[in-house]
C-alpha cells in the first residue's frame, strides 16, 4: 500500500497534468493536516522544553507541508524495508506449503536434470532489456532529493512555489497513508504549535482512508483477473485439460448446428411474416379506396393491348394481326446497335462475335420528360442517364434472357417486354430478334439455327408487321442470309425498310463505292424495300456513349465522299431520319389495322359467348381463378366437419382400427404361448412379462400409426363425400391434391408418446374385474377374437386339402396331388389328437417317423417339414375349439374369481387377460380421440390452409390442377372481352389524337 502511495506521489510531484487523476485526494477547503512519525529519529526529545507559543495555522501552513514533504525519503526506506520483510514472510510461507520433495527424486526422468544442458541461456539473457533502458525508467532519486529541498528553501522563504499544488497534493496523499494514534505528534507539529485534531478532522481522514482502501481493493481483483486470464495465477491454478482434436471436431459441429438452428428459425420466421403479409394484399379490399386515374399515352396503350394478345395467343397465328416494327438481321449485323440509337440509350447486353441476343426483346418507345426505362412486370423505373442504371437494366435483361431459356436450348420464343421513355424519342413498338447465323457452333443447342429461322418467320408472317432489315455494309453482299428470308416473306416489298449499317467500315473498305449507291437503290440485293438508310451505329467501341456516337455520325455523313458526290442522298442517312420513317409507317399501318382486328375480337366474343349459353345455360362464367376461390371455401368448409364427428365414433373407430392392428400379435405372441403352459402361474408370469414389452416398444407407437390412419381415412371421407346428385366434378382433381399434399405434410405430434406409453401401462397392468357386466364383456370379447382365429385357421386347413365330397359331387371340384397328400396327413394326425386331448404343441421324433411311415404304408411321400405345418394348423384349430369350450364355463366363473377362490378345473386366468386388453383398448382409443380433436385435426386444418395458400400462389398449379373445356372457354372469354376493350379504348383515343 506504501508502495501506490509513493508511486502517486511521485507522478503528482514530476506531472502536473497526473493530478486530474486524483480527484479523491484533493478538496475545497483548506484543511489542517498533522503528519505522524515514521521513524525513531522523529521521536520528541523529552529533555528539551517544548514551544507553547500558539499561532494561527493559515501563516506556518506553507512551512508544516514543507516539513511533511522531506520525509518522503524516510516514507521510501521505510516502504522498501517493510515490503522486503513482507515479500520474506510471504515467500517462506509459500515454501512450507510445497511437500518435500526430495523423496520423489528418483521418480523424475533424468532428461529433467540436464535441462540446463539443452537451453542457451545466453540467448534468454539477450533477449532481456539492457541495464541503461533499466535506469532510463526508473527516475533519478537524487534529483527528486534536490527538488524537494528547493521546494522546502522556497516555501519557508515565503516565495510561492510552482510546484505547490503538487505539494498539497502529496500533502494529502500522505496522510491517507498514515494511521498512528491521534495522540501522538511530530516535534515539526509541536514545533509550529499545531492545535490538536477535532472529530470532524478525524471523519474526514477515516472516510478518506475507506475511499482508498476501495479502490486498492478494486485495483487488486483487476490484476487478479487479468492475472488468471494469462494463466499467471500461482502455482496452486488447476491446469486447464487438454482437449483432443476429436472433442475440437465436435463442440464445432454442435457450435455450426446451434447456428444453423437459429438462422434456420429465422429464416422460417421471415418466411411465415411473408406468407402472412402477401396473403393480407390478396384479401385486402380496395373497392372503396379511389384510386387516382392516371391517364396514359397512345403508344402505352397500345403497347398493352400487344402484351395481352402475347399472353393470350403465344403462336401469333391468326388473332394478332396488329403493327409492331421486327428487326432482323444477321447475327453482329448490328441490330441491337440501331435499336440503341432509336431509344437513345446503351441497353441491351453486348459480346464481341457472340450471342447475346436469346429472345425476342419488345422495346416500346415513347415520348416523356425524363429518359427512364420499366419492364412491364416491374416497378423499379431505370434512369438511363446514369451510367450505374444502364449497367443494372443490361444485367437485368441478360438475367431475363437466361432464364426464359430453357434447358437443353439456346434460344427462346419468350418475350421480354420493355417500356422506354425519353424526350425526343418516336413512338412506335420495335421487336428486336436473335441474329440469323449459318453454323451451329460449340456450345449450342443442335436445333439453334432452325429455332431461330422459325421465330423470325412467325414475327414476320403478321402481314401487318414492318421488318427492319438490317445489313452489315463491312461484309460483302453475297454473305447476307436476312435478304433471302426478307425477300421470301415479303416479296413485293411493301412492308420492309432496309437498313446498311457501318457505312463508314464500307467506304474504307470498298474499292468501289458505286457498289453502296447499287445497295440503297435496290439494285444488288434480290429484294424489294419501302426504303434504303445507310447509318453508323459508332466506332466498335462498347463504352462509347450515344451522344459521341451521333456527332460522329452526323460529322463522318457531312465529310463523306458518298455525300458529296451524291451517291448517298440526305433522307437516306443518320438513324434520326430512319427513326422518323419507321415511326411514320408505323402509325400508318395501325390507324389502317387497328379497327379490322378490334372486328375480329368481336366475332371472337360472339362465338365464345354463344357457346358458353348452350353448354353451361346454368352456370355462371368464373375463370379459374374464380373456381380456386370456390373450392378453396368448399375444402375449409369440409375440414371443419371433421370437428362434427362425435366422440362416440372417433372412439369405436379408433379401437376397432387398433384391435385389428394389434390383435395377431396378441393372440400368436402372448395368449397362445402362455396358455400351453397348463398351469396358471406360469400363464400369469408370461402374460405380464410379454405384456411389459410389449407396451414398452410397439404398442404406443402402432397406436398412434392407427390414430393418424384413422384421421386420415375420415378427411378423406369428407373430401370425397358428393354432396348431393348435382356435384360439381371440376374440383376432384384439385381436393385430391389438396388432401394428398395436406396428408404429406402433417406430422403427428410423438410428444404425446410417452404420455399415451404411461397411460397403457397403468391399463395393462390393471387385473382388477369389479362387476359382472364386465366379466361378462371380458368372455364376450375373448370369444370374439378366438372364433375368428378359428375361422382362419380352418380357412387355412381347407385351403390345404382341398374341397371335400360334397363340393367334389355337387360343384364339380377335385382335388390336387398336394392336397390329396395333406388330406391323408391330416387324417393321420387326428388319430394323435383323439388319443390325447392335452397333446404338447409339438410333435415328438418318434410320433413323426409313424406318421411318415403310415403315409408309406399307402405309397404316399411325405417329409416332416410338410408333417409338422399341417400339425401347425390341426393343433392350432383343436387348441382355439378347446378355449371356446373353456371360456363358455367361465361365464359363471365370476363368484370364485370375485371371492378368490381357487379352482383347478375351471381355470379363467385368459379371462382377465382379455379384460386386461378390452381395457387398454378403450382407454387408448379415448386418448387418441382426445388428441385427434384437440391438436391433430387443428393441425391439419392449418396444414390445408398452407396448401391452399401455396397453391393459389402458383399459376402453373392452378393449371394443372383445374382443367376442362368450363375452365378453358370461361379464361377466353374473360381475355377476349379484356382485350375488346383495350382496343376499343385505343380507337377512340386514335380518332381523338389530332
Amino acid at each position: 500500500m506504501f508502495r501506490a502511495l509513493y508511486r502517486r506521489c511521485r507522478l503528482t510531484v514530476y506531472s502536473g497534468r497526473y493530478t486530474q487523476f486524483l480527484p479523491v485526494f484533493f478538496h475545497a477547503r483548506h484543511h489542517r493536516c498533522h503528519l505522524r512519525r515514521f521513524s525513531a529519529l522523529s521521536r520528541p526529545r523529552m529533555l528539551l522544553r517544548q514551544s507553547t507559543t500558539f499561532q494561527p495555522v493559515r501563516t506556518f501552513i506553507l512551512a508544516r507541508l514543507a516539513a511533511r514533504l522531506l520525509r518522503l525519503r524516510y516514507l521510501v526506506v521505510g516502504s522498501a524495508v517493510g515490503g522486503g520483510y513482507t515479500a520474506k514472510q510471504k515467500y517462506n510461507e509459500w515454501k512450507d506449503i510445497f511437500p518435500d520433495m526430495s523423496e520423489y527424486s528418483a521418480m523424475v526422468p533424468d532428461f529433467v536434470w540436464e535441462l540446463d544442458k539443452h537451453i542457451d541461456l545466453g540467448k534468454l539473457s539477450r533477449m532481456l532489456p539492457d541495464k541503461e533502458d533499466l535506469e532510463k525508467l526508473v527516475p533519478n532519486a537524487e534529483s527528486m532529493v534536490q527538488y524537494l529541498q528547493d521546494l522546502r528553501d522556497s516555501l519557508l522563504s515565503g516565495v510561492r512555489h510552482e510546484g505547490l499544488s503538487e505539494v498539497k497534493g502529496v500533502a494529502d496523499l500522505l496522510l491517507l497513508g498514515v494511521a498512528t494514534p491521534p495522540s501522538s505528534m511530530s516535534a515539526t507539529d509541536a514545533q509550529f504549535g499545531s492545535s490538536p485534531i477535532n472529530a470532524e478532522e478525524k471523519r474526514y481522514r477515516k472516510s478518506l482512508i475507506g475511499e482508498l482502501i476501495l479502490i486498492q481493493q478494486q485495483i487488486q481483483q483487476h490484476e487478479e483477473e487479468a492475472r488468471r486470464s494469462d494463466g499467471l495465477s500461482n502455482h496452486f491454478t488447476h491446469p486447464r485439460p487438454k482437449v483432443s482434436d476429436r472433442e475440437k471436431v465436435d463442440q464445432l459441429q454442435e457450435e455450426i448446428l446451434r447456428v444453423q438452428m437459429k438462422y434456420q428459425r429465422i429464416l422460417e420466421q421471415l418466411e411465415k411474416e411473408n406468407k402472412d403479409l402477401k396473403k393480407q394484399i390478396l384479401q385486402k379490399d380496395d373497392k372503396g379506396i379511389h384510386h387516382r386515374h392516371i391517364k396514359k399515352s397512345l403508344i402505352e396503350m397500345y403497347s398493352e393491348v400487344l402484351d395481352m394478345l402475347s399472353d393470350y395467343d403465344k403462336n401469333y397465328n391468326t388473332h394478332d394481326q396488329l403493327p409492331r416494327v421486327v428487326v432482323v438481321g444477321d447475327q453482329s449485323s448490328g441490330k441491337t446497335s440501331v435499336l440503341e440509337m432509336i431509344a437513345q440509350a446503351r441497353i441491351f447486353p453486348r459480346g464481341s462475335g457472340e450471342m447475346m441476343t436469346r429472345s425476342p426483346v419488345k422495346v416500346t418507345l415513347s415520348e416523356g420528360p425524363y429518359h427512364v426505362a420499366k419492364f412491364k412486370d416491374s416497378r423499379r423505373e431505370f434512369d438511363l442517364g446514369k451510367e450505374q442504371d444502364l449497367a443494372a437494366l443490361r444485367k437485368e435483361i441478360e438475367i431475363r434472357m437466361k432464364k426464359s431459356v430453357k434447358e437443353g436450348h439456346t434460344v427462346s420464343s419468350e418475350t421480354i417486354s420493355l417500356n422506354v421513355k425519353g424526350p425526343g424519342l418516336q413512338r412506335m413498338v420495335l421487336v428486336d430478334l436473335p441474329g440469323i447465323i449459318s453454323t451451329v457452333t460449340f456450345g449450342m443447342a443442335p436445333d439453334t439455327k432452325d429455332a431461330i429461322f422459325s421465330m423470325s418467320k412467325l414475327y414476320m408472317q403478321n402481314p401487318n408487321a414492318i421488318i427492319l432489315c438490317i445489313q452489315d455494309g463491312s461484309v460483302d453482299a453475297e454473305r447476307s442470309i436476312v435478304t433471302d428470308l426478307v425477300s421470301t416473306m415479303d416479296p413485293k416489298g411493301k412492308r420492309t425498310i432496309f437498313v446498311l449499317t457501318k457505312v463508314d467500315l464500307a467506304e474504307k473498305n470498298l474499292a468501289n463505292p458505286s457498289r453502296i449507291k447499287q445497295i440503297l437503290d435496290g439494285n444488288l440485293f434480290p429484294m424489294k424495300a419501302l426504303g434504303y438508310f445507310a447509318v453508323v451505329t459508332g466506332r466498335g467501341n462498347a463504352e462509347e456513349q450515344i451522344e459521341s456516337i451521333k456527332d460522329y455520325e452526323e460529322d463522318f455523313f457531312q465529310n463523306s465522299k458518298l455525300c458529296r458526290s451524291g451517291t448517298l442522298k440526305a433522307h437516306q442517312v443518320t438513324t434520326k431520319n430512319l427513326s422518323l420513317a419507321v415511326s411514320d409507317r408505323f402509325w400508318k399501318m395501325v390507324r389502317e389495322s387497328v379497327e379490322q382486328q378490334a372486328d375480329s375480337f368481336k366475332a371472337m366474343r360472339f362465338n365464345l359467348e354463344t357457346e358458353w349459353k348452350n353448354n353451361y345455360p346454368r352456370l355462371r362464367e368464373l375463370d379459374r381463378n374464380e373456381l380456386y376461390e370456390k373450392a378453396k371455401n368448399e375444402i375449409l368448409d369440409e375440414v371443419i366437419s371433421l370437428s362434427n364427428v362425435t366422440p362416440r365414433h372417433w372412439e369405436e373407430i379408433l379401437q376397432r382400427k387398433l384391435w385389428d392392428r394389434v390383435a395377431t400379435h396378441v393372440i400368436e405372441n402372448i395368449y397362445l404361448p402362455a396358455a400351453q403352459s397348463g398351469n396358471a402361474g406360469t400363464f400369469n408370469t408370461t402374460v405380464d412379462i410379454r405384456l411389459r414389452q410389449w407396451a414398452d416398444k410397439q404398442l404406443p407407437r402402432r397406436a398412434v400409426e392407427v390414430a393418424w390412419e384413422v384421421l386420415q381415412e375420415e378427411f378423406s371421407r369428407f373430401m370425397t363425400e358428393q354432396q348431393g346428385k348435382e356435384a360439381d366434378t371440376i374440383f376432384d382433381k384439385l381436393k385430391e391434391a389438396v388432401k394428398d399434399e395436406s396428408i404429406k405434410r402433417h406430422q403427428w405430434n410423438l410428444e404425446a408418446n410417452d404420455s399415451l406409453r404411461v397411460i397403457q401401462h397403468n391399463a395393462l397392468e390393471d387385473r382388477s374385474i369389479s362387476e359382472k357386466q364386465q366379466w361378462d364383456t371380458a368372455i364376450q370379447f375373448m370369444e370374439e377374437a378366438l372364433q375368428a382365429r378359428l375361422q382362419e385357421t380352418e380357412s387355412v386347413i381347407k385351403n390345404m386339402v382341398g374341397p371335400n365330397w360334397q363340393e367334389r359331387w355337387l360343384y364339380w371340384k377335385s382335388r390336387t396331388k398336394e392336397q390329396v397328400v395333406c388330406c391323408e396327413m391330416k387324417n393321420e394326425l387326428e388319430k394323435l389328437l383323439l388319443l390325447s386331448e392335452d397333446h404338447p404343441a409339438f410333435l415328438a421324433p418318434d410320433e413323426v417317423t409313424t406318421v411318415r411311415k403310415n403315409l408309406e404304408a399307402r405309397s404316399i411321400e411325405a417329409d416332416g417339414v410338410t408333417i409338422k405345418d399341417t400339425w401347425h394348423q390341426l393343433y392350432r384349430q383343436h387348441f382355439l375349439k378347446k378355449a371356446l369350450v373353456q371360456s363358455n364355463f367361465c361365464k359363471k366363473g365370476f363368484y370364485y374369481y370375485q371371492k378368490n377362490i381357487v379352482d383347478t378345473e375351471l381355470d379363467c386366468s385368459n379371462v382377465v387377460l382379455f379384460w386386461r386388453i378390452q381395457r387398454m383398448l378403450t382407454i387408448t382409443a379415448n386418448t387418441l380421440r382426445q388428441q385427434l380433436i384437440n391438436t391433430e385435426a387443428r393441425r391439419l386444418e392449418k396444414n390445408v390452409k398452407e396448401v391452399l395458400e401455396d397453391f393459389g400462389e402458383s399459376e402453373i398449379t392452378k393449371e394443372h390442377l383445374l382443367t376442362g373445356r368450363r375452365v378453358q372457354l370461361a379464361e377466353d372469354l374473360k381475355r377476349v372481352r379484356e382485350i375488346q376493350d383495350k382496343l376499343e379504348a385505343f380507337i377512340e383515343e386514335l380518332r381523338n389524337e389530332k
